[in-house]
């Protein structure tokens, strides 16, 4: 049977597929090449609160001047993902053609929209627009206070846009507000507005194919490089610490132990063994629940394969800044397309372990991420439609997912199930396992699962969390990442610090001679997820400024997926270099 060398075709062919999609995706329909005139295509996508990135509304739920030609634009999966919505603006930038107050539409707002002007410039609500694919940024408006400590609240009725171009393309482009174009909304009267706008052209050096590095710069600056490398030293100094008392202090018991035992059988072969050699009847006695311990490998070897496939991705340049959609759209894709991965181990290690009920396990295997996933998103999607708001999904989209979902997540899952179970692969067990399991000794409460726990989990964070905050800025607010090498050297040093923490508590473990290791190297591996959900709750109220439910829900709903999925494969880490350790320990010494 070459199960394997299938294996690593597939997985090839995978990343070949993944690679195709994702230059599709990224490929513009359009050359960015314009003449003297030609209308250079302007969409505004859509409002919300600053503060609140989760939180966005479609651009002419507010009563802005809605243009003659209001057409949607077709958005790929991971656009719509993203809470893009976009529209054809009212503005109108012609190449090349500069304009002065142009007049949109004059419009006479009733009470209810003033009060709705109001309420979104109170919240801070700022618009997104795309120009020629270029992000633009503006606040609706503001608000100030009087002399007599009562709060104004004015709209912007004019917005200025200055456009850079080289040659016969826009290479960047700004919007700023007339600061003596305002309409004061604070009280609830029909007000008449004359929206306007101003274009202005301006000629640049500046070469088309680094039009995007504008957005990079923030994070590229010396003073972030500076914390970036900081967070980087920090991570290496903990990993060499680590694992050079490890391997030190390790290698010196396991040197002593590996003696002892030979002293032992040379001069009483009757002797009471102790430690770990005690225990080699039973360190190899399957789990509780192997079904489910089976399903958690799987997933988590999944997930894995899917962090490893986007840092390939991101390290090739596909997620540059504002390439709307990329990110989601390959989650998305990866892992429909790695489930044969989790099908198979799964599977496979299920059949080591001497499980007969491969399709219960494989379904599973199939529901262990996924079904929290699916019950997470209908929740916040029912919010999402309660606020009206954009990250609300449409009917078509989620059909979509399903049909990928039925149609190549499922298959690939079965297919890989099927791979796993023809394997023929056996537990390859140093030491023969007795009848019945020994009895544990008592132990100490620091010998316990949680405070192990506590111990596993706080070394890999403590490795990360500097470059945590970055990632939630990102992620939870207006920053760009850029800096995904950095990224995935940090990542390294999570696998690694994981791998080595996880070693050590296993061998402690067993020197108690307590032999139920599986699941506790696993949960022990898996613990760094929960203190990255213990950081949500500090960025989320003492970093952060989100606030309302629907922000709330998305955050520490999202989130809780997220550090999940760092559970299922920060845990499969952990129980595999526990295995091997185990393993290697075993078939070095001489058991009966």
């Amino acid at each position: 049977m070459m199960v394997k060398p299938q294996i690593y075709k597939w997985l090839v062919l995978a990343l070949f597929v993944i690679c195709s999609v994702m230059g599709a995706v990224t490929s513009d329909a359009s050359n960015h090449k314009y003449k003297n005139g030609d209308v250079v295509p302007l969409y505004a996508n859509k409002v919300g609160p600053f503060q609140n990135p989760s939180e966005t509304y479609r651009y002419f739920d507010l009563p802005f001047c809605l243009p003659g030609d209001l057409k949607e634009k077709k958005e790929a999966l991971g656009e719509v993902l993203n809470g893009d919505r976009l529209v054809s603006a009212p503005y109108k930038l012609d190449f090349l053609v500069d304009k002065d107050s142009e007049f949109i539409c004059t419009k006479q707002l009733t009470k209810q929209e003033v009060n709705k002007f109001r309420k979104a410039i109170s919240k801070d609500y700022y618009f997104q627009m795309y120009f020629d694919d270029l992000p633009l940024w503006g606040f609706i408006g503001k608000y100030e206070k009087t002399e007599l400590n009562e709060l104004k609240y004015y709209l912007f009725k004019h917005l200025q846009f200055e456009v850079l171009y080289n040659k016969d393309r826009v290479i960047e482009v700004n919007v700023r507000t007339d600061p003596s174009a305002l309409v004061d909304v604070t009280e609830d009267k029909e007000v008449n507005v004359d929206f306007m706008y101003t274009v202005r052209w301006k000629e640049t050096n500046i070469p088309f194919d680094k039009r995007m590095e504008k957005y990079s710069q923030n994070s590229s600056l010396p003073h972030h490089l500076e914390i970036h490398w900081f967070s980087i030293i920090n991570s290496c100094v903990t990993v060499l610490l680590l694992t050079g008392f490890l391997a030190t202090i390790l290698m010196r018991v396991l040197k002593n132990d590996f003696v002892k035992y030979a002293h032992d059988e040379e001069t009483a072969e009757d002797q009471e063994e102790t430690g770990w050699k005690y225990i080699h009847g039973d360190v190899f006695r399957y789990p509780k629940f192997k079904s489910l311990f089976a399903a958690a490998l799987g997933s988590g070897t999944q997930l894995f394969a899917l962090t490893i496939f986007i840092f390939i991705l991101a390290l090739v340049g596909v997620f540059y800044p504002y390439n709307r959609g990329a990110l989601f759209t390959a989650l998305v894709v990866i892992y429909a397309l790695t489930s044969g991965i989790a099908g198979y181990t799964a599977s496979s290690f299920y059949c080591q372990l001497e499980g007969t009920n491969w399709v219960r396990n494989l379904l599973l295997t199939g529901s262990l991420f996924c079904g929290p996933l699916f019950l997470t998103f209908c929740f916040l999607n029912t919010v999402a439609i309660a606020y009206s708001a954009t990250a609300a999904l449409p009917f078509g989209t989620i059909v979509v997912i399903a049909l990928i979902w039925a149609l190549v997540t499922s298959p690939l899952l079965v297919l890989g199930g099927i791979a796993g179970k023809n394997s023929k692969v056996e537990f390859q067990a140093p030491c023969r396992t007795t009848k019945y399991p020994r009895e544990i000794p008592p132990l100490p409460w620091y010998r316990g699962s949680l405070p192990q726990m506590a111990m596993a989990g706080f070394l890999p964070f403590s490795a990360i969390y500097i470059e945590l905050y970055y990632i939630f800025a990102s992620v939870w607010g207006h920053r760009i990442y850029t800096i995904y090498s950095i990224l995935f050297i940090v990542f390294i040093i999570l696998v690694i610090v994981t791998a080595f923490i996880t070693i050590a508590l296993t061998y402690f473990q067993l020197a108690a001679e307590d032999h139920e290791w599986w699941w506790r190297s696993f949960v022990c591996g898996g613990s760094t997820g929960l203190f990255i959900y213990g950081y949500c709750l500090y960025y989320y109220y003492g970093r952060s400024d989100m606030t309302g439910f629907m922000q709330t829900s998305f955050f520490f709903g999202y989130m809780a997926c997220i550090c999940y999925g760092f559970f299922l494969m920060l845990g499969m880490i952990g129980f595999r270099a526990s295995l091997f350790f185990v393993r290697h320990i075993y078939r070095s010494i001489k058991c009966e």
